[in-house]
Formats: structure tokens, C-alpha cells, sequence
């Protein structure tokens, strides 16, 4: 893609990002978005837990914390408008990209709104798009977040080798401990 048309599509990009996601963002905000506590439609309220879709079982439990609601909706903005300016748009990026894959795993675990679901998907593929038309400056970036002065270079892979392994005994150690838990039946108990 020639370097004219690569800006001028990340620059729509980011636009049409910083637009939807300042809706987004200012919805949850208002208290536009989800079924707030102490103020659930009473459809909603009057439902057994049993009962009620998984729609408005998630609507009302993100919406029973205003903190995590002021958190996604002033994350959503900070990152749309950091993608307005070159300068910040990759620090945009990626404060946005965990909020849309927490987005579209939400929507695809526990709702049935294919619509948000496509334009959550629409907008992550954006922000991967400018990541991907950044890679030059993504890859240095990198580089230098990882790269550390050592005495040798063989110590540091060793280091890293250790380290590696370490995450993965703890892994499988926490996974151990969960089956185990599961099989015993501690999932089954009542948690008072």
C-alpha cells in the first residue's frame, strides 16, 4: 500500500474509532448503557435470577458497579482522543485494544446482540490495522521495552529460559490445584 493511502486510511481509522468510541464512552457515562443499580426496569427487577435472559443478567451486572462503569467509559475516551494526534495514537491503541477484546468476549459469552457484537469486532480490527500500518515503530518500541543492558547475552536468554519455565510450572501448578478443587466438589459448595 502506497504511504499516501496507508496514512489516509489510518487517519479514517482512527477517526471513526475516536467517534464511536466517544459514544460509547459518554453513553456509559450518562448511565445510557447499562441497567444501573437502583434503577433496573422493573421487568428486570420483578425477575428471578433463574429466570432472567443473559442479556439482562450482564446489563444489570455491569451496571451494578458505577466505578467500573466510570472506568470503561473514561478509558474509552482517553484512548479515542489519544488516537486523534500522532504522537499518542499507538498509546491509544493500546489502551483500547484489552477494553474491545473484553468487549467482544463479553458479547460473545453472555449476550445475543449480534449488531454490537460486529461493531466491538469492527473497531478491534481497526485499532489492529494501525498497530499493523505502525509496525516499524510497534517493533522498536518492543525492542526497547525488552532489551536490558547485561554482561552477556547468553545470561539474559538463560534468565529469560528460568524465568519461562518458572511461568509455567506456576501454571500448571494453579491448574492442578483448580482440577483438583473441581473434582472434590468445591465449586459445589455454598460460598456464604
Amino acid at each position: 500500500m502506497k504511504k499516501d493511502l496507508k496514512e489516509l486510511v489510518e487517519l479514517v481509522f482512527r477517526q471513526c474509532v475516536f467517534i464511536i468510541l466517544n459514544i460509547y464512552g459518554i453513553s456509559k457515562l450518562l448511565g445510557g448503557q447499562f441497567y444501573m443499580k437502583g434503577k433496573l426496569p422493573a421487568e428486570i427487577a420483578n425477575t428471578t435470577l433463574g429466570e432472567v435472559s443473559s442479556f439482562s443478567l450482564a446489563w444489570t451486572f455491569m451496571g451494578h458497579s458505577y466505578f467500573y462503569i466510570l472506568f470503561i467509559g473514561i478509558t474509552q475516551l482517553v484512548g479515542a482522543w489519544f488516537l486523534l494526534w500522532n504522537r499518542t495514537k499507538l498509546i491509544g491503541v493500546l489502551l483500547l485494544i484489552p477494553i474491545m477484546v473484553n468487549i467482544i468476549l463479553f458479547d460473545i459469552l453472555f449476550l445475543d446482540v449480534y449488531p454490537a457484537l460486529a461493531n466491538a469486532i469492527i473497531v478491534l480490527l481497526m485499532l489492529l490495522s494501525i498497530l499493523f500500518f505502525n509496525k516499524e515503530k510497534v517493533i522498536e518500541s518492543y525492542q526497547t521495552l525488552i532489551s536490558f543492558p547485561t554482561k552477556s547475552n547468553v545470561l539474559f536468554k538463560k534468565r529469560l529460559l528460568t524465568l519461562g519455565a518458572t511461568i509455567v510450572v506456576i501454571i500448571l501448578i494453579f491448574s492442578f490445584d483448580s482440577l483438583l478443587e473441581h473434582w472434590l466438589g468445591a465449586s459445589k459448595q455454598k460460598i456464604n
